[in-house]
């Protein structure tokens, strides 16, 4: 008995060792990440860390990626508040808050975020390739029968907050603005991000004062937009006739775009990005619009018009998946460093706030599902899908929401809401911000 206890206690302690074995951070086993760590550590507390790009990009990617890894696999966050992401943000934001990283450190990774341009460098990427890498026929033939439930979830979402807003005594802008728009912007890359930026050319004050007001509404919104899932799949449970069971509507596929890896593509994606990008900024000096706004649209029209040789598309697409894969929770800790004043995200979190983000999330999936209903797809699916998913955080969000729904059949869905989605919202707020605030 007893021998048999010990052999079961050694395979135990065998077993959890080899998984201990298979762990990886960014792709590096967990002894040589961790010697990374230990150089970054000394090097700053020696005060040799380099100046720059070097000593930014060291810092923003060991630590993103530590927080990253650790927020994935924390019960709750994971499940419930957007995982890795929001702790990257919000670990960055509070080692300033308390002090724990030195000011050069914090003045280095802000300037590379800002006048480094690594933020813009990054959305460059993330509009280019997620546009020009979805196909066409999803845009055209999709999209025109799935505009109509997503702006109908951005109608009733913004009517909620304002209905909702007037009850408790807050006003119809920033019920709008403040918190609507940031919740169905597509996450933290494709929306709060850009459109802190929008909203700091717009009114004037700099970006960080708004990713502060809006970063709360984006983690309360993704966990009531999970929420609302689970119960959406009860509701489907019991309603058989609302739902298709993870299909959208009779006779509609969406093929899973499928490409082989090529370094060499990489290089040319970039110039692509970085040229869009550029096309944005000539745009802004003659058209009204924020050049984010007019990047979107420059790309999307030339990817339906099909005159992008596919050779570019497929580069874009490659490298905006590099980027979004090395240095997602790098530009999420930079952010949380240069753009999340800590203090104002806790004075912003209020029982008034917490009802309208409650009535932001509840009016999209309402607005989706009554007008998806009336385009001929079942009503939980799109209140699931043009609803849920343009109310969480991006693609954690979306994978928690289907999970959520028991539907992750639906993800090509999820995505054309996250992408095509947020990119509307851009648009929507550099319309809407100046006739409300000027």
């Amino acid at each position: 008995m007893n021998t048999s206890a010990a052999t079961q206690s050694l395979d135990d302690t065998q077993h959890a060792s080899s998984a201990l074995g298979t762990l990886r951070i960014f792709g590096l086993p967990l002894p040589v990440f961790f010697i990374a760590f230990a150089v970054m550590v000394v090097a700053m507390f020696t005060d040799t860390l380099p100046s720059g790009m070097i000593g930014a990009l060291l810092v923003m990617m060991i630590l993103g990626e530590l927080l990253g890894f650790i927020g994935d696999r924390l019960p709750i966050i994971k499940t419930y508040l957007g995982g890795g992401a929001i702790l990257a943000i919000f670990g960055a934001a509070a080692l300033v808050y308390v002090g724990w990283l030195p000011a050069g450190i914090t003045d280095n990774v802000t300037t590379f975020m800002k006048s480094g341009g690594f933020l813009n460098f990054y959305i460059a990427a993330l509009i280019t390739g997620s546009i020009l890498g979805m196909d066409s026929k999803v845009l055209v033939k999709v999209g025109s029968r799935y505009a109509l439930p997503l702006l109908c979830a951005v109608f009733f979402a913004g009517l909620f907050a304002v209905i909702v807003g007037a009850v408790m005594g807050f006003s119809m802008q920033d019920a709008l603005v403040v918190i609507t728009l940031p919740i169905l912007g597509g996450g933290m890359g494709a929306g709060a991000v850009p459109m802190s930026q929008i909203y700091e050319q717009l009114l004037g004050q700099p970006a960080s004062y708004y990713i502060s007001i809006l970063v709360p509404a984006l983690a309360l919104g993704n966990v009531f937009a999970i929420i609302i899932a689970g119960l959406l799949n009860g509701l489907a449970n019991r309603f058989p006739k609302l739902t298709g069971n993870g299909q959208m509507m009779p006779g509609v596929e969406i093929e899973e775009r499928k490409s082989t890896f090529d370094l060499s593509k990489l290089g040319i994606g970039v110039v692509a990005a970085l040229t869009f990008f550029t096309a944005g900024q000539i745009l802004g000096g003659f058209i009204p619009l924020h050049p984010y706004a007019l990047m979107i649209i420059l790309v999307a029209v030339l990817k339906i018009a099909n005159v992008v040789p596919e050779s570019i598309n497929e580069s874009a697409s490659q490298w905006f998946q590099f980027v979004a894969k090395n240095w997602t929770f790098a530009l999420l800790f930079g952010i949380g460093i240069a753009y999340t004043d800590l203090g104002q995200v806790i004075d912003a979190i209020t029982p008034t706030y917490v009802m309208i983000v409650l009535a932001v999330v509840a009016g999209a999936a309402f607005g989706a599902g009554l007008v998806g209903k009336l385009v001929g797809f079942y009503p939980v699916e799109s209140a699931i899908t043009a609803g849920l998913c343009m109310a969480n955080m991006g693609g954690t969000g979306d994978v928690a929401v289907l999970s959520a729904a028991k539907r992750m059949q639906l993800m090509p869905f999820a995505q054309i809401s996250s992408r095509l989605g947020g990119a509307l919202i851009l648009l929507i707020s550099s319309i809407l911000v100046p006739i409300f605030f000027t």
